[in-house]
């Protein structure tokens, strides 16, 4: 299955990803779709490694799709990071055929650790945590742009 537009994701609980180089961030969002919650940060192995545990992860939700962060430019193009971000979401469809969408985060990392500052956590455990809660930020986002489409 090709990328979809986050409006053509089918219904039921979703999965939300933010794919680093060395750790990927994992949030997810119940049938409901009304709140992305952080679930866990996956430290980045072998791929196939990787891969298993999220699709675990997808799987003991029972997920419908996945909603993948895209760090874009500040300007809106792609570098580096969103090609690697796009080869990552390819690699997870060539092991299983989802329902996948990309979905802007930029400033997604620098808004949770803000957040995780004012909230008084300790540098250590940030960087434990940030991963997972810049997912949730990620499908957060997707999930309130997903409400603000629908008809009242």
């Amino acid at each position: 299955m090709p990328l979809i537009a986050l409006a053509d994701m089918p219904s039921g609980p979703l999965l939300g990803l933010d794919p680093g180089s060395k750790t990927v961030g994992v949030a997810a969002a119940g049938a409901e779709r009304l709140m992305a919650a952080p679930v866990e940060t996956v430290h980045r192995t072998k791929f196939a490694a990787d891969a298993a545990r999220i699709f675990t992860l997808y799987d003991e939700r029972n997920c419908t799709g996945m909603v993948v962060g895209l760090p874009l430019n500040m300007d809106g193009s792609e570098g580096p990071r969103a090609q690697s971000a796009r080869a990552f979401v390819r690699n997870l469809l060539a092991v299983r055929d989802i329902p996948v969408a990309l979905h802007d985060e930029r400033l997604s990392t620098a808004a949770v650790e803000e957040r995780l500052i004012a909230a008084g956590m300790k540098r250590e455990r940030r960087k434990q945590v940030i991963d997972a809660h810049a997912a949730a930020w990620i499908l957060q986002s997707a999930l309130d742009r997903l409400s603000e489409s629908k008809p009242a």
